[in-house]
Formats: C-alpha cells, structure tokens, sequence
C-alpha cells in the first residue's frame, strides 16, 4: 500500500493575507511605506526602516537576483522525497527587500550568486506559490 502525503502550504494570517491574494491573481504583491520611501518583506505591522503604520500593497516587478542558495538532497518533509535535488535561494527583489524562495526552471548546478531571475507561478497544493526562474529562460 501506497501513501501520499499532502505538502505542505503557507498558513496566510490577516496580515499576509494580501500577499497570498495576490499570488493567487499571479501579482507580487509587496507592503510599501511612502513614510521611508521603502519596500518591505515579509509582511508586517510596522516598516522596519520609520516604524510607520503608513505600510500599502503595491505590486512589484518580480524581477531580482540570486543572493545566496542551497541544493537540497534530503529534504525536511517526507512529502518533498520527489523533488529533490531542489534549489532554496534568498532572492534580492529589485525593490530592495529579500525573499527566500525556490530557483526551477533550470537544473541546480546552473544556479549562480548574482544570477538575474524572475518570478514564476507554481501551483501546490490549491495555492500559487512564487517560484524563480534565471531570466534567460524566460
């Protein structure tokens, strides 16, 4: 006997909850502080940089590049066994902020520090979740 296991998916709160709608409308949508002039990830109460409440949703380019990155060969969930080797990055958004994510669309060993790279819409689970891809693919 054969068992499936579900992946598992973000838990949108209240606050990130405009987040996750967006991916689901295929938009990157980022909280931006007029009071500082700046992008902010993860979604939160305050800007970071003012502690301004004054925080907006505003789509972003989806647009970075390739900060850091790992190749998982043993993942931390038993659901994940099928994907493996999978790249984990902490993108640099054009807008400033960074953002842990996953690079697909080419194998591992082609991914690079400073790489550019674009968002890229993965369905899980019932959700859309942003995903990267170099930019020569796209």
């Amino acid at each position: 006997m054969t068992m499936t296991l579900s992946k598992p998916g973000p838990q949108a709160s209240p606050l990130s909850q405009p987040f996750w709608d967006g991916c689901r409308e295929r938009r990157l949508r980022l909280q931006y502080c007029p009071d500082s002039d700046r992008w902010v990830f993860y979604p939160r109460a305050l800007d970071p940089h003012s502690w301004s409440t004054n925080l907006q949703w505003r789509d972003a380019s989806g647009r970075g590049t390739v900060a850091s990155f790992i190749v998982v060969h043993k993942p931390g969930h038993p659901a994940f066994q099928d994907e493996v080797p999978y790249v984990v990055a902490l993108i640099d958004l054009e807008e400033g902020p960074r953002m842990l994510s996953n690079v697909v669309g080419c194998a591992p060993d082609q991914v690079r520090i400073g790489q550019p790279v674009r968002v890229h819409w993965v369905e899980q689970g019932g959700e859309v979740l942003p995903k990267f891809i170099p930019e020569e693919t796209a």
